[in-house]
């Protein structure tokens, strides 16, 4: 069976699409992993209930389709996972793929946004046309609107011709505007109005565009809370979450970790054929992961130059994550005082989740000693993510 289960699937753990349409007598649609020949993958199953000259339900027309980027087994550049709030996104992204609705992907750094959007992408009606990545934290105003929407020749110093812009890359495709929550603030009305009409001008003209583009969007950062205090736009907000997906943190997901585990050692040390022991996975599942899937991917790079032979074990591990797990010895002790030597963050009331962002990094980079590097895998961050705060807040 597909399935793998002895019994009927709404027996094993899952829903069963045929149970649920003779029930309601209307379209039903669930998503189940299911076993082939290429390898364990996710399937869309609709199911519709045909009615006879009676009224009565005579047949059912069943439609599968593989939801694309996803997996339930490792596989390069997939989307992996089994966990129930994996499954919870899964289904979410199925549904909202083949329509036209613009998507929010909510979550933290390192969850796997732009993998996601593909999925999204993927499974629209559009994936034959091009998937654009616009990285909105690298964005100058000026930049920013010269890079979506393009400029004429002469539009400003360094213009020696007209250039399209990624609006225009992306035409009857998708536009996936990454960390939409670091557009400046002026920006973000021109946007809008590509949003609410299809419309925009290049940088320099007068003449207006139209575009046949759909918008996903990603960001770590609470939208609303920005919102309300006026950073960023209330109808530019709406007009993005249409369909918000939460994309689940690797702690809420902890149980996918040895898969993504095996896939992530597949592509650090292809021609070893590493595993992991049991008792060193365990270790790697009781850990936080602030960073996520990209922390784990750092944690097992780490862990693949500690280790000489073709199983990396739970010291490896304990290594690769530093002394965080080792209590009670000196480097233990060492953190633990560096930690109560940090300058006390005292917050004020009615202070807002992003000042208060703000404060807590002022802290950490004015007690660090290091390099950028380091700070950026204390904070459990990408280096990327770490020269955006720096710029955000005013840092260089």
């Amino acid at each position: 069976m597909a399935h793998h289960f002895n019994a009927p699937c709404d027996q094993s753990g899952e829903s069963c699409p045929l149970a649920l349409a003779s029930k309601s007598g209307q379209r039903e649609r669930i998503l189940h992993l299911h076993h082939t020949p290429k390898g364990e993958e996710y399937v869309n199953i609709e199911l519709i209930p045909l009615l006879n000259a009676k009224g009565e339900q005579a047949y059912f027309v069943e439609k599968m389709e593989s939801l694309r980027l996803t997996k339930g087994q490792p596989a390069v550049q997939k989307l992996i996972g089994r966990a129930p709030a994996f499954k919870r996104m899964l289904e979410l992204v199925a549904r909202v793929g083949p329509s036209e609705a613009n998507v929010l992907l909510l979550g933290e750094s390192g969850t796997g946004k732009e993998l996601v959007a593909c999925a999204v992408h993927e499974s629209s009606l559009r994936a034959h046309s091009p998937l654009v990545v616009v990285e909105c934290a690298s964005l100058t105003d000026t930049l920013f609107e010269s890079e979506l929407f393009g400029h004429e020749r002469g539009a400003f110093t360094g213009a020696s011709s007209s250039k399209a812009g990624l609006v225009e890359a992306a035409s009857g495709g998708t536009l996936f505007l990454d960390e939409v929550g670091d557009i400046p603030l002026p920006m973000q009305v021109k946007l809008l109005r590509l949003l609410e009409n299809g419309t925009y001008r290049r940088v320099g003209s007068t003449q207006l565009r139209r575009s046949d583009v759909r918008i996903i969007s990603a960001t770590h950062r609470d939208l609303q809370a920005m919102v309300k205090e006026r950073s960023f736009r209330e109808d530019l907000y709406f007009r993005l979450s249409t369909f918000p997906i939460h994309l689940p943190s690797l702690r809420e997901r902890s149980d996918d970790i040895p898969l993504i585990s095996h896939a992530l050692l597949s592509k650090l040390a292809p021609k070893r054929n590493l595993t992991v022991s049991k008792e060193a996975l365990d270790t790697l599942q009781e850990h936080a992961f602030p960073g996520n899937v990209r922390e784990l991917r750092n944690v097992l790079e780490r862990s693949t130059l500690l280790c000489d032979g073709t199983v990396i074990e739970k010291e490896h591990i304990k290594q690769a994550l530093g002394s965080i797990l080792s209590a009670g010895t000196p480097a233990n002790s060492e953190k633990s005082d560096e930690i109560k030597n940090l300058p006390l963050l005292e917050l004020s009331k009615g202070q807002s989740l992003l000042q208060i962002e703000e404060e807590a990094f002022r802290v950490q980079l004015q007690a660090h000693r290091g390099t950028r590097s380091q700070l950026a895998e204390k904070l459990g961050i990408s280096e990327r993510s770490l020269y955006r705060k720096l710029r955000a807040f005013g840092y260089r």
